[in-house]
């Protein structure tokens, strides 16, 4: 029983891990690297970077997580056996569908606590600063690790892409959010 309780563990915490591997990876060398692009990845980040609101359908979304899901659990099965396998791939699968939460929320709404408010700072970074940087939307791990991490100070958003939370109806910066974000001038 204590060794099936240690697999359990160790495929749960190994399908979290990899999961973040697997975010920072596909953000960074397929949808922003210019010798990957175009791929089936690039043109739905390209649009999102573009339109800023713009989210993949959640069919594509839940298409995606399928073909993952078909594709991950035999090469799980055969590399660490059947429970590992079958733990393994829906921890691995469920990061994705956190990873989709946190930053569809860091799109449409102010953060909650000091984890919800670095997320959105660390991700405005890189659509409105530095896309080269801060490729990790849930974490900021492998940026660190990899040298791709930039601090945010103050993130200037152009106007026509600031977030519906972030501006009031004049279009001016709430005040909670002013130590941290701007309205970038029209040049």
């Amino acid at each position: 029983m204590e060794s099936i309780v240690l697999t359990v563990i160790i495929a749960s915490v190994a399908g979290v891990f990899l999961w973040s591997i697997m975010e920072y990876t596909l953000h960074r060398f397929l949808g922003h690297d210019r010798r990957t692009m175009p791929n089936f990845f690039s043109v739905e980040h390209s649009r999102h970077h573009r339109e800023g609101n713009y989210f993949a359908p959640a069919i594509k979304k839940a298409g995606a997580a399928l073909v993952v899901t078909l594709a991950v659990l035999p090469l799980a099965v055969l590399v660490a056996g059947w429970l590992a396998g079958a733990v393994f791939t829906p921890a691995f699968v469920t990061m994705y569908a956190t990873y989709e939460f946190i930053h569809r929320r860091a799109h449409t709404h102010p953060g909650i606590g000091p984890y919800g408010r670095f997320v959105r700072r660390h991700h405005f970074h890189h659509h409105f600063g530095n896309p080269r940087s801060n490729h990790g939307v849930t974490s900021p791990v492998w940026d660190l690790v990899f040298g791709t991490f930039e601090k945010s100070d103050k993130i200037r958003v152009p106007a026509r892409m600031a977030m519906s939370w972030l501006v009031d109806e004049q279009g001016q910066v709430h005040p909670e959010f002013r130590d941290h974000y701007e309205i970038a001038s029209r040049r």
